[in-house]
């Protein structure tokens, strides 16, 4: 560990995980917070599942989305990937002093807008300002209830032979707040944000086998990936040919020397599930717009375990490990 907190602790990668395992752990665990799941089923409520997550994305508005709508997506997905069905939300807003009102009423409005399409409601809050040039315009942290409607998701369920999909395209958003923030044209690129409660609800209704789902945020589909197998006897290879990655954000990452597996994503999840549902289930995720675009991208393989393997279009295999710095900071 180092002496002070970097921007790489903030990756989702391999300084995330060390941080909460050497730092936050030890002090703070329980067999709730032990699972570090998306979110947490309530010990004494078991019907209960309970999330939290910060916004702190620079800029604050960018194609397809803003902090607003972020901050609503990133916690019901999170409750839905733990097979939950998102009812409640907190907000608390942390502004900077000089924070434009008008500002603040769009990512409001925006917010707002996001509660009525997911179907949830803010119904507590909190309101903090901190002094000028301490706050960057604007923070948001969301927690979120919701109803546990498919229990048992979990990467220990994992078995050889699994498939492994992905509801669509990725890095969208990564590449997207990439570009804006850094002032080039964004072309046809739009952040992928989006709820996928009602899809991800679908696809455990039609496919009971599934293992595990995740959204891939920070660190994109490789870190995710990388959890599943973590420690484990079992290893999965990714076919680099199926993976669905837009042309823009080929481009994009190459233009910044960047990987679309380890770009954040805030409209995807990934999926686990047994190879005699695979079939049925990217039927379902094709069946919504939000996963138009799904695909069956590898499988869970005793060989090499522990570890995410790529079978690059050339026939090679690359150990893709989890993200090891900021690969884009102030992402989400």
């Amino acid at each position: 560990m180092d002496d002070i907190i970097t921007l790489d602790y903030g990756s989702g990668g391999k300084k995330t995980s060390r941080l909460i395992e050497n730092s936050i752990l030890p002090r703070l665990n329980n067999p709730a917070l032990g699972e570090l799941g998306d979110g947490a089923i309530l010990p004494g409520a078991e019907r209960l599942v309970f999330s939290t997550d910060s916004f702190v994305v620079s800029p604050l508005f960018f194609p397809g989305g803003d902090i607003g709508k972020l901050a609503v997506c990133g916690t019901v997905n999170d409750i839905a990937m733990c097979g939950g069905e998102p009812l409640y939300l907190s907000c608390a807003l942390i502004m900077e002093e000089g924070l434009p009102m008008e500002t603040l009423e769009r990512v409001l409005d925006s917010l707002r807008d996001a509660c009525r399409a997911a179907g949830v409601q803010v119904v507590t809050g909190d309101t903090k300002v901190v002094e000028r040039g301490r706050g960057d315009q604007l923070y948001i942290n969301t927690a979120g209830i919701g109803r546990l409607r498919f229990p048992g998701l979990s990467p220990k369920n994992i078995r050889e032979g699994d498939r492994v999909l992905v509801s669509g395209s990725l890095g969208d958003h990564g590449a997207t707040v990439m570009l804006a923030r850094s002032g080039m044209a964004q072309g046809e690129l739009r952040s992928d944000c989006a709820p996928l409660h009602r899809m991800a609800a679908a696809l455990l209704e039609r496919c009971p086998g599934v293992r595990v789902l995740r959204d891939p945020t920070r660190g994109g589909a490789a870190t995710t990936l990388n959890e599943f197998v973590e420690g484990a006897e079992l290893g999965i290879e990714l076919e680099e040919a199926a993976v669905p990655v837009r042309p823009a954000v080929h481009a994009a990452c190459e233009l910044l020397g960047l990987d679309p597996l380890y770009c954040a994503n805030e409209g995807k999840l990934l999926a686990v599930v047994p190879p005699e549902e695979a079939e049925a289930a990217l039927e379902t995720l094709h069946s919504f717009p939000e996963g138009a675009e799904a695909a069956l991208i590898g499988t869970v393989t005793a060989k090499n375990p522990g570890r995410l393997v790529l079978r690059t279009r050339l026939g090679g295999g690359r150990v893709l490990q989890k993200l090891a710095g900021a690969q884009l900071p102030r992402i989400c």
